[in-house]
């Protein structure tokens, strides 16, 4: 259940429905299909790979988890406060759109789906220290489905704008903001418990 929370938290799904409608605002209906499935499987294919990949990069540059947890926890701090007193996810999303690169790798796929934060929580959440290889497997399988709900939000995503409007998933996202300071604040302090084995 915590796996969910903290990547459906990191991901927000919600908070890509107004990204997705200013990103794909020029296009038909078969060309947003083409482009949320497209969007989900480039976010798909890296966070798999850091969720594969990430503790062994980690281990081959020397840094040890706890560091990294701390580390990361902080900077999930920081992303999530972003969430709450800044520009939320949709608004600062929504600019880069603006900004003329609409494509589904950017900003959709990255930073929207696949943000930093999301890849930081894919890394800390399979820590093989921390964490069997059946739990790693368990958040593989949430990550998957919270990807899957993501893509059907993402085709639901007028009908859904029409209902919460743009404030509502500004709302959301700054919730979720919450949510995930409180956990970034677990991370730092589990790292600090771990590096100087308290």
């Amino acid at each position: 259940m915590s796996s969910f929370i903290v990547l459906w938290a990191a991901i927000d799904p919600v908070g890509t429905v107004p990204v997705f409608i200013a990103v794909t605002k020029n296009y038909s209906d078969s060309e947003k299909k083409k482009i949320a499935y497209y969007a989900t499987a480039f976010a798909f294919a890296v966070l798999l790979f850091f969720l594969i990949m990430g503790q062994l990069i980690l281990d081959k540059m020397g840094v040890p988890l706890p560091a990294f947890q701390i580390s990361g926890g902080i900077i999930l701090f920081l992303f999530a406060l972003d969430m709450i007193f800044g520009d939320s996810k949709p608004e600062s999303e929504i600019a880069l759109a603006k900004s003329g690169k609409e494509t589904a790798i950017f900003p959709l796929a990255m930073p929207s789906i696949a943000g930093p934060g999301a890849i930081l929580a894919v890394v800390l959440l399979t820590d093989n220290s921390r964490h069997s290889f059946q739990s790693q497997a368990i958040t593989a399988s949430v990550m998957t489905f919270v990807l899957f709900v993501n893509l059907v939000i993402m085709r639901a995503s007028t009908w859904i704008s029409k209902v919460i409007g743009v404030t509502g998933a500004i709302l959301i996202s700054k919730i979720m903001g919450l949510i995930l300071a409180s956990i970034a604040a677990t991370n730092i302090l589990l790292g600090i418990k771990d590096f100087f084995k308290i």
